[in-house]
């Protein structure tokens, strides 16, 4: 089974960017779905963007236009780029692979923004 890891976090100022990598262990290829999670202290993890093996893609309305999700199957990778980073972006980003049913996810990695 595919292993995600998640890099890219860290400690930006309110307005900056960073830009989020999930690197599977084996390859992307085939039918799928890519996200990225948030999950914010004592809340259920929610989604921030996902992206079909297909290239589309889909939002939550509080990061539409500041952050964009892209996948690169050959590098087996998909990316996160944040801009316009508010405090409350702040929280744990997870990577999550779904196919054919089956869910893997990453171990997460902390975003923090100061205001």
């Amino acid at each position: 089974q595919v292993q995600l890891v998640e890099s890219g976090g860290g400690l930006v100022q309110a307005g900056g960017s960073l830009r989020l990598s999930c690197v599977a262990s084996g390859s992307i290829l085939g039918i799928d779905v890519m996200g990225w999670y948030r999950q914010f202290p004592g809340k259920q993890r929610d989604l921030v963007a996902q992206i079909t093996s297909g290239g589309n893609t889909n939002y939550a309305d509080s990061v539409k236009g500041r952050f964009t999700i892209s996948r690169d199957n050959a590098k087996n990778t998909v990316y996160l780029q944040m801009n316009s980073l508010k405090s409350e972006d702040t929280a744990v980003y997870y990577c999550r692979r779904t196919k054919r049913g089956s869910v893997t996810w990453g171990q997460g990695t902390q975003v923090t923004v100061s205001s």
